[in-house]
């Protein structure tokens, strides 16, 4: 099972949401989780992670099946050995399930990461990864469903964030 995960803050609460779903160009959502938590932390710069983590941590203790790869919004790296929210979750899960970072904006020092262009969109997507190739999680999500830049079920997990 793969899950892409989002978070949604506003001022008073937080929402962490989890897409499930079965192979890389699945169009549809196997299932889906949503949890509600308290204000998250203020932003602090360069230290997203602290702000994101625990929420991403909460809906994820309520997944019930093994997980092949988690996708988040955000960098995994933000430069050189220096990990970002991606890198974070990933030592915060053992190192036992690659994390797949896909940011919109390019980071001043975005570290290792590969472009990829969906769709007709000449923006490129910034791909990261821990505890897989970044060439082979660059390929996953430019295989991902759906005609634009960001993938169906990426949208998906954000809709899911907003609305609930």
């Amino acid at each position: 099972m793969l899950a892409c995960l989002d978070v949604d803050y506003r001022p008073d609460l937080t929402v962490a949401a989890c897409v499930l779903f079965r192979a890389w160009t699945d169009a549809t959502e196997s299932s889906h989780l949503v949890e509600h938590g308290p204000p998250a932390e203020p932003y602090e710069p360069g230290q997203f992670y602290r702000r994101e983590l625990p929420h991403l941590l909460r809906v994820l203790a309520r997944v019930e099946v093994p997980l092949e790869a988690i996708i988040v919004d955000g960098y995994v790296w933000l430069g050189e050995d220096k990990p970002g929210l991606g890198a974070h979750l990933y030592e915060a899960l053992n190192r036992e399930v690659p994390v797949i970072g896909v940011a919109k904006t390019a980071y001043v020092t975005t570290g290792p990461s590969v472009t990829v262009l969906r769709g007709q969109s000449l923006r490129p997507l910034f791909v990261g990864a821990a505890g897989m190739d970044v060439k082979a999680a660059a390929e996953h999500i430019r295989r991902m469903h759906g005609p634009s830049r960001s993938p169906t079920l990426l949208k998906r997990v954000d809709h899911l964030c907003r609305t609930s």
